[in-house]
């Protein structure tokens, strides 16, 4: 079967080559921005636009008025109005569904960061180095991880984070049929305690990684406050703060990246059950809030469905009230518990287990 995969890395620029992809980014920003606001302007006035029709509009100006375009490569802009209009449908499709964040698209801002930006064409892949268009040869960080053959590039996304400059690759490649996995049914229960604990019994720590590093994040944001706008300490110590925001985001990472290996690739059970968790629900609980958003299970989810795939592995959903935790696993029964109840006693049938191996357990018996 033929799959799409990104292969993310970090690059190794000159300074004259980060140079140019700020520059890229700038114009990338600056082309979603006109886009947007073109957008919001003809949707207020009754008038109706698309893609293609912006993009004409675009192009046949943007020589008079904006020649210093022509400095960067056309895909670079052509990737801004896709993402525009992207953007712009998911607007509608908000508002349509009555769910999520209301209102039009955010403007980007140089102050929310640099961005990013996409580069098509003539693009190729050494072990140890990139060509991208107009910039010639770039290093990467890291050697023999990007594809370099026995697979269709399409395109590539640079973006900037906490200083460093990375590439993401697309490309499209040949992989055999995965056998079917015929390993025994495992069920997944997911949750701030442990990040996911499985019917065999392996369990996975939370790490926790933002709530750890508040001290150092608050520290950081009271010292930004401080600082006056525009001066150079201020920018020293947003690089900091950056700096800081990204390694609780590599951590996090890493471990979603460790549980949803170990459950396909090493574990490869034949049947994987998930539950079908109201994160939205949940995040409307204050004093939950910020351990949802740091467990990320929606994340986790996302990567064991794709890596299943890859393994012959078959994804289940429970129902999203289907009481995993509230059922005996032994008997069946219902057992009502509190958030506080931690231990699984059952009265019925004298089963006592814990709370998530209980429900993890109820899980894998849904596929059976």
């Amino acid at each position: 079967m033929r799959i799409i995969r990104g292969y993310k890395t970090v690059l190794d620029p000159s300074n004259e080559q980060r140079s140019w992809f700020m520059r890229c980014a700038g114009t990338a920003r600056f082309v979603y921005n006109w886009a947007l606001d073109d957008r919001i302007a003809r949707f207020k006035a009754g008038e109706k636009t698309n893609l293609y029709e912006q993009k004409r509009r675009f192009n046949a100006l943007k020589g008079v008025q904006f020649p210093w375009i022509y400095d960067v490569p056309y895909a670079l802009t052509d990737a801004a109005f896709v993402n525009l209009d992207r953007a712009y449908q998911n607007f509608f499709r908000r508002n349509k569904q009555g769910a999520g964040k209301k209102g039009f698209p955010r403007f980007k801002s140089r102050r929310r960061g640099i961005g990013s930006f996409t580069l098509r064409g003539s693009i190729h892949i050494e072990s140890g180095r990139i060509k991208l268009p107009r910039v010639g040869w770039v290093r990467l960080a890291e050697h023999d991880y990007m594809p370099t053959s026995d697979c269709k590039l399409l395109s590539v996304n640079m973006s900037e984070r906490a200083g460093r400059w990375f590439v993401c690759a697309q490309v499209e490649e040949e992989q055999p049929d995965p056998e079917p996995a015929m390993g025994p049914v495992m069920g997944i229960d997911m949750g701030l305690k442990a990040l996911a604990v499985c019917s065999d019994g392996t369990v996975f720590e939370n790490p926790r990684p933002l709530v750890k590093a508040q001290r150092v994040l608050g520290r950081l944001n009271r010292e930004l406050s401080r600082r006056k706008l525009g001066g150079k300490n201020r920018a020293k110590t947003a690089r900091k703060l950056a700096r800081a925001h990204y390694r609780v985001a590599c951590v996090r990472s890493h471990a979603l990246h460790q549980i949803s290996h170990h459950v396909t690739a090493k574990t490869k059970p034949s049947v994987i059950v998930l539950e079908d968790l109201n994160v939205q629900g949940m995040m409307a609980n204050h004093s939950l809030a910020r351990g949802v958003a740091d467990a990320s299970m929606s994340e986790l989810r996302r990567q064991i469905e794709y890596k299943a795939t890859w393994n012959g592995i078959e994804v289940l959903t429970a129902g999203q009230w289907y009481a995993s935790t509230q059922l005996c696993s032994g008997c069946g029964e219902y057992v009502p518990k509190t958030l506080g109840d931690r231990t699984h006693v059952c009265p019925h049938c004298g089963l006592i287990l814990d709370r998530d191996l209980n429900a993890a357990m109820n899980l894998a018996s849904l596929a059976l």
